[in-house]
């Protein structure tokens, strides 16, 4: 039997970065594009083009390999032309390969937040799509306010749909704006819309104001949408989005969904979804929420003896899906088995190939597992579990040794009386029988030791002259002064490869060095294989 096809579309980038407390530079969003791009989603919504700095910035060149790249803004406004509306051009002037155009469903918020009457809104719904179509873009529409637009006048709230449709538009997405209507509601409100619209056409936007997000997506799904959308660990404004870490892997697992339909993410992109997940928090520079469906590590961990016992004898006790599936670890004492499968997947995913009855591998998950306790996180690191893995494994060549360093940081005034703050650094490096000194000024003192480090390499210097410190960001593990600070540097190379590498330590410079060391090792590693 034929399965039917899901679409998954994220927009992370735009409706995530509603949160509170979330702001995206430019390199957080292509760094979320390459985390999405991995897990296989159909469309990336990156931003909204116009109305900021950085999502201009974005959108001035296509960003996706696979997924469909997806530019978010408003229908046209009252009383201008589609060419004269700034919002509208900026969209269709970008290198987005689809346009998401919001509008307003609910004919009582177009008289009072538009303050025009709801003829005029659906004329201006078919005038932008029209004008997007045109432009060779694939047009959505967000319907904003529509359950509770059908809920105070059904006939308006599908005439928006069936506009949207007539004018061109791939999909009209149903959105729970304020997130208040309920799995039942969405289910016989889909159905009633399906008498005007084909449920290949129709998408869900779910808010989780009620905790029902995922409920509501899908229940949706069930009752005939095609398209599905959310956010990465289910950010959001206010209590978020629907979570497409737990939506993905139900349709993917659960009976009524996996019998009936397919998504665009395979098994092995599924077993990437915990990685994913936490590399992701990483990037907001958060600690990843222990109980969260599927992903979160306390998903599958057994503290209770009767439970471990019977996990022993049969895991499909307390586990509804095998950890593994999605990139998960049983966390019991009784076998250690499920953490050598992920080590596996993960020195396989990096080239790194070894024999599961390799008695190193034991060695490396205990050292693996020891660092972790002590507070690193290899998930969102990816460059510094090669550097450790190779080390390890014995494969691991010796570059360079960083015999020692120091930084100062002085405050001053300088010649004009303006107080000043001039940071340096002093790194002395061993390269077989060569010992080098490098000092440098800097903009703190993290800047001042990747300066002094990359300023003489002796013989690798060639090999880094491309490496460039992308990001920086620190997390506090426990409070106080004295606190373990976990440092995540994100570096790149002329190649356009960007990697992750951690420190951690009570020192935040020490941490930041560790980082800094790892990033230097990790590019000198891949210069050399190219």
């Amino acid at each position: 039997m034929t399965k039917e096809r899901l679409y998954i579309f994220d927009t992370t980038l735009r409706d995530g970065a509603q949160t509170a407390g979330v702001e995206f530079s430019l390199e957080d969003k292509i760094s979320v594009t390459a985390l999405l791009e991995r897990l296989g989603v159909d469309y990336i919504e990156g931003g909204y083009p116009g109305a900021n700095v950085i999502d201009d910035q974005f959108f001035t060149e296509s960003r996706t390999r696979d997924a469909t790249f997806t530019a978010f803004g408003m229908t046209k406004r009252a009383g201008r032309s589609v060419g004269n509306d700034p919002g509208v051009q900026a969209i269709i002037n970008s290198a987005a390969d689809a346009a998401c155009f919001v509008g307003k469903a609910w004919d009582h918020q177009v008289k009072t937040a538009l303050e025009i009457t709801p003829e005029q809104n659906l004329e201006n719904l078919r005038e932008t799509v029209e004008a997007g179509v045109e432009a060779g873009k694939e047009v959505l529409v967000d319907c904003e306010h529509f359950f509770d637009g059908y809920k105070a006048n059904r006939a308006y709230a599908l005439s928006f749909v069936k506009t949207a449709l007539d004018a061109g538009a791939r999909w009209v997405v149903l959105c729970d704006t304020n997130g208040g209507t309920m799995p039942s509601e969405v289910a016989d409100i889909v159905a009633d819309v399906l008498t005007v619209a084909p449920g290949d056409h129709l998408g869900i936007h779910a808010h989780d104001d009620t905790g029902q997000a995922v409920a509501n997506t899908l229940a949706a799904v069930s009752a005939g949408v095609r398209q599905i959308q959310g956010t990465l660990n289910g950010i959001g404004e206010r209590c978020g989005n629907a979570n497409l870490v737990t939506i993905i892997p139900t349709l993917a697992f659960k009976p009524g969904f996996a019998d009936r339909f397919e998504t665009g993410i395979s098994a092995e992109q599924l077993g990437d979804l915990t990685s994913i997940s936490r590399a992701f928090d990483e990037v907001l520079n958060r600690a990843p929420a222990r109980q969260s469906p599927y992903v979160g590590t306390a998903a599958f961990a057994t503290k209770a003896g009767i439970h471990a016992s019977a996990l022993a004898k049969d895991v499909s006790s307390y586990e509804h899906v095998p950890p593994e599936s999605v990139g998960n670890e049983r966390n019991i004492m009784v076998s250690q088995q499920a953490g050598k499968s992920n080590l596996l997947a993960a020195l396989k995913r990096h080239g790194i190939e070894i024999s599961k009855d390799d008695p190193r591998l034991e060695g490396l998950l205990r050292i693996v597992k020891e660092r972790e306790a002590q507070g690193y996180s290899y998930d969102g690191a990816d460059a510094s579990f090669v550097v450790l893995a190779r080390g390890v494994l014995g494969t691991l060549p010796e570059f360079f040794d960083v015999e020692s360093y120091r930084t100062s940081v002085e405050r001053r005034h300088n010649a004009r009386g303006e107080q000043i703050t001039v940071t340096e650094a002093v790194v002395k490096i061993r390269i077989g029988e060569d010992r080098l000194m490098s000092v440098a000024e800097g903009n703190g003192p993290v800047n001042a030791l990747d300066l002094a480090m990359r300023k003489d390499l002796g013989v690798y210097s060639d090999m880094i002259a491309d490496l460039e410190l992308v990001d920086f960001k620190v997390r506090i593990l426990d409070g106080g002064t004295g606190a373990v600070t976990r440092v995540l540097v994100e570096s790149r190379d002329g190649t356009g490869e960007r990697w992750y590498t951690i420190g951690v330590s009570p020192n935040i410079i020490d941490a930041s060095f560790e980082a800094l060391y790892e990033s230097i090792t990790y590019k000198l590693m891949k210069s050399e294989a190219a």
